[in-house]
């Protein structure tokens, strides 16, 4: 994946430990983008788990899961 990566950009290994923390933010992100379009009547249809017991006790489970990923020692290049 890296070298693909820097066929367009460098990379710079002392970043590798941003990696899951920008994973995490980004499923943050996701729900939030849902969650503040929820009133355009396009996104209940869209996405109809959002506003499910079961999309949220996986959201928590999948924040866990990155935590504990995080606390982890960073993968090395």
């Amino acid at each position: 994946v890296l070298s693909g990566y820097e066929d367009f950009c460098e990379f710079d290994p002392l970043e590798l430990h941003l990696v899951e923390a920008l994973r995490t933010l980004r499923l943050i992100h996701y729900s939030a983008w849902i969650a503040r379009r929820w009133n355009d009547p396009a996104f209940p249809a869209a996405f109809p788990w959002f506003n499910t017991q079961r999309y949220w006790q996986d959201r928590i489970l999948e924040l866990r899961e990155q935590i504990a990923i995080m606390d982890e020692t960073p993968l090395a290049v």
